[in-house]
């Protein structure tokens, strides 16, 4: 089999040795690279529409922001039914979106007002996907190769983040936005009729029966993740975070343009870096394979990635702006992909799809807030001042996460080593 060349890289092979994990990762990779060229055509097909970081902020916005309200709900729902079935009918909901985006810019008809509401659409979409489809990965591999099938998971998302805009700089140059678009409603489809080819443990793909209401089974959701003396501290320090930080990687298309003084081809070089620098750090998360020092990493990468932020806004010279925005990948994705494993880890089976619906929540909306903000403050200030000053807080929150360091360790590295 050729997968056990993989071997090298220790959990990670061992979780790409199954044959439903390799089916389930190479559809998150087709998604996602279309994902990944939807953003990078929409992004700055709304600069060129408006030439306002404005609205640049708020078409990530309405993507985003959605998961504020339906996370919670989608998390309820992914934990009481056939999450296979939830999955492909949110995956198709967002083919059809980028489908109806793409006639639209063809046809010389959209504007700004219905990419907001046809995004908003595929955002709400994008919160029941997500829930649903993480909540399977229990049910692929073996409990042992769970954490490196998890970083995997993330892997793939960031090979995604580096193949999406390598494809979209020159598609866009050269054909427009529309062809873009429509790649993006092809993948989605793709993933979505390859989704009843897995073979899925049962436990894994429905949720549990019907106790009270979906309201209630969200509220139970935020109660247990709040009281979690591991996860609560966990996520809402990645939420902050995220908020400061990651709005900068939602709305490029200015800083492209108002700072280096480049078109697409400078978004997707930069877009590109990004994702260079998350595929290699996130190579090296995943290989680990275990959870000691991942708190740690969580924690500790915030604080790389401020500074790294700081770099890529306070200068003028591209060639540096790429290699900060390479390393704001890189500590961007051993951040993510150690809290998704932790969080993953230390999760309730008949919680985990709340408590993921949370997580992506805080992937989705918490960025969004963050562009919108910082979107609005460029407006008025300009694009470097309010990015630092955000960047600086963030290290403030770095100071309080090490501080909660010992407690997070003890609950979330302690307790599933001693149970795997």
């Amino acid at each position: 089999m050729a997968f056990r060349g993989l071997a090298a890289f220790g959990a990670l092979g061992r979780a790409l040795s199954h044959r439903d994990a390799r089916l389930f990762f190479a559809a998150s990779l087709t998604s996602w690279t279309g994902l990944w060229v939807h953003r990078i055509a929409v992004t700055w097909l709304a600069w060129e529409m408006t030439r306002s970081a404005f609205w640049v902020g708020m078409v990530a916005f309405c993507d985003l922001a959605p998961a504020v309200i339906f996370s919670p709900i989608a998390g309820a729902v992914a934990d009481r039914m056939d999450r296979v079935k939830l999955t492909m009918a949110s995956q198709a909901v967002i083919a059809t979106e980028a489908a109806t985006v793409g006639l639209l810019i063809a046809t010389g008809n959209l504007t700004i007002g219905l990419l907001l509401t046809l995004e908003m659409c595929s955002g709400i979409a994008s919160s029941f996907a997500q829930p649903a489809r993480q909540s399977l990965m229990p049910g692929l591999v073996p409990r042992t190769d769970l954490p490196a099938a998890v970083a995997c998971n993330s892997l793939c998302f960031n090979v995604a983040r580096f193949i999406g805009p390598a494809i979209a700089g020159p598609l866009i140059a050269f054909g427009g936005v529309a062809p873009a678009v429509f790649l993006n409603s092809a993948a989605y489809l793709i993933a979505t009729f390859t989704m009843p080819m897995l073979r899925v443990a049962a436990e894994a793909r429905r949720g549990h029966a019907p106790e009270r209401s979906i309201w209630a089974d969200a509220v139970a959701g935020f109660r247990y993740a709040g009281s979690h003396p591991g996860i609560g501290p966990l996520l809402g320090f990645a939420a902050v975070a995220s908020i400061l930080m990651r709005g900068v990687q939602e709305i490029l298309p200015p800083f492209v343009e108002r700072l280096f003084s480049r078109g697409p081809d400078g978004l997707a070089l930069l877009t590109a870096s990004i994702g260079i620098g998350a595929l290699f750090s996130g190579l090296w998360v995943a290989s680990r394979g275990r959870l000691t020092g991942a708190v740690a990493l969580a924690v500790g990468a915030v604080g790389c990635q401020a500074i790294f932020t700081i770099g890529f806004v306070a200068t003028s010279w591209f060639p540096l702006a790429l290699a900060c925005a390479m390393l704001m990948g890189a500590a961007g994705s051993v951040h993510g992909i150690s809290t998704q494993t932790l969080v993953q880890n230390a999760a309730d089976p008949a919680m985990r799809g709340r408590v993921l619906s949370l997580w992506g929540m805080i992937t989705r909306a918490c960025p969004a807030s963050g562009a919108l903000a910082l979107g609005t403050a460029g407006e008025f200030l300009g694009l470097r001042l309010p990015t630092i000053l955000a960047m600086l807080a963030s290290l403030l929150v770095v100071a309080w996460g090490l501080k909660r360091l010992p407690v997070m360790v003890a609950v979330l590295e302690g307790r599933r080593e001693t149970a795997g």
